[in-house]
């Protein structure tokens, strides 16, 4: 019952939209298991599941694949926190890396590590990189497989760059152990003086706890939240304050659609656009390609750090009639060759290893980066996702503080202030 009155509260204010989960999980007259599973995604993306879906139900003739997707990032879990709760949920589901804490909690998610480590797993847990698995991992029992990621890297400009009189390559830098914070916000400067942005940021963590890392800060210390505290975090958060007051940084969020990031780096007015693989796609339809490449972010004393990596994992319903044929579905669908057949030609990474010839087609030229970071890096904090609703409440006051709606200071004792109230 408590489990149920978590999920109630969590799903408080959701217009139900849960639709019938009738002949989900059950064997049908035939011999035949529907299994029922949910995503979010494009167009696109969708037609890489079906493609997935139609080989899978071919190789298990006794499944049959019901996918049901929501475009809306921001529309998926509202809904499928209301089906949770009125016990019309899909047998398997995709859950975001800031949300995948709040699900794990609510105890409504299978353990899988009996059966991935057994005989008809095709997606053993080594298979996967330790620090993407965040908040799907709890007390050792892993709740989600992450089905694929996204490292959070800095696109670079090398046409804004040379007009700003940079003439060290980031890349180069990196290579040769000189990638240094320092360095970086040199360039930036020096890309102000030249009338153009130095860097554009999505107001999330990856961007955020990137910088306090390359300052040599924390977020997170034995279970604190010490973002506000830490003398370098405190200072990456400030640097981050004035460099969007005085338009060293843009916040994507909130330029104009007509005007938006992509738009801006495309036209070469700004040096550095953090994020991840998903801008290959945009950057080779620019026009321009060859002007781009991607470094990691930088750290305090040019050594490589681990970086944020966004993940996405595979969940299976507790309350699935069919857990078997449900798993058979999630192991084969996060293995390296579901992997193979779901990310070509998309804008995502494997999270396994062995699929990495995806990413290494040519583009940009140091790709490697990408696979780099994701080997090294770190999903959400573990200590954030399990609360639900921090890590929204995190980027809303900061979006705050850089939009100058709150002066840094008395921002920060708010902050700070904020996650002890909703830890507490």
């Amino acid at each position: 019952m408590k489990k149920l009155a978590v999920l109630a509260a969590l799903a408080l204010a959701v217009t139900a939209c849960s639709g019938s989960n009738a002949g989900s999980g059950v064997k049908q007259a035939d011999g035949k298991v529907t299994i029922r599973w949910a995503t979010w995604g494009s167009a696109e993306d969708v037609a890489f599941y079906k493609e997935f879906n139609d080989a899978f139900m071919k190789k298990h003739p006794n499944i049959v694949l019901k996918m049901e997707s929501v475009p809306k990032y921001e529309d998926y879990h509202p809904k499928l926190l209301t089906q949770l709760t009125s016990k019309t949920a899909p047998d398997v589901f995709f859950v975001g890396d800031d949300n995948i804490g709040k699900f794990v909690s609510a105890g409504v998610l299978q353990p899988l590590n009996d059966q991935l480590a057994g005989p008809d797993s095709k997606s053993k847990p080594a298979d996967f990189f330790e620090g993407v698995y965040g908040g799907a991992k709890k007390d050792g029992q892993i709740y989600g497989m992450p089905n694929d990621v996204n490292p959070e890297v800095l696109w670079y400009d090398k046409k804004a760059l040379q007009a700003a009189g940079v003439t060290e390559d980031p890349a180069t830098l990196h290579a040769a152990g000189q990638w240094t914070m320092a360095k970086y916000l040199d360039m930036n400067a020096k890309l102000k003086g030249a009338g153009k942005a130095g860097s554009i940021f999505w107001n999330w963590y990856g961007s955020t706890y990137s910088v306090i890392n390359g300052f040599g800060g924390k977020v997170w210390d034995g279970g604190r939240f010490v973002a506000t505290t830490d003398p370098k975090s405190r200072q990456a958060l400030e640097t981050l304050a004035k460099g969007y007051a005085d338009k060293t940084f843009l916040s994507a969020d909130a330029l104009p659609s007509g005007n938006g990031p992509s738009t801006q780096f495309l036209k070469h007015k700004v040096g550095f656009y953090a994020g991840g693989r998903w801008l290959v796609d945009s950057l080779k339809k620019g026009g321009d390609p060859a002007s781009y490449d991607i470094v990691p972010f930088p750290s305090e004393t040019g050594s490589p750090m681990s970086g944020a990596v966004a993940a996405s994992y595979l969940s299976i319903n507790k309350e699935s009639k069919a857990p078997k044929e449900a798993f058979t579905f999630l192991t084969e669908f996060v293995s390296k060759e579901g992997q193979l057949v779901r990310l070509k030609g998309g804008g995502a990474v494997p999270s396994v290893k062995g699929a990495e010839q995806i990413v290494l087609d040519g583009y940009p030229a140091h790709a490697q980066t990408f696979l780099d970071v994701r080997d090294t890096g770190f999903a959400n904090y573990p200590e954030e996702v399990s609360v639900p609703g921090l890590t929204a409440s995190i980027n809303e006051h900061l979006m705050k503080v850089w939009t100058g709606k709150v002066a840094f200071e008395p921002g920060m004792t708010e902050l700070q202030q904020l996650v002890e109230s909703k830890l507490g």
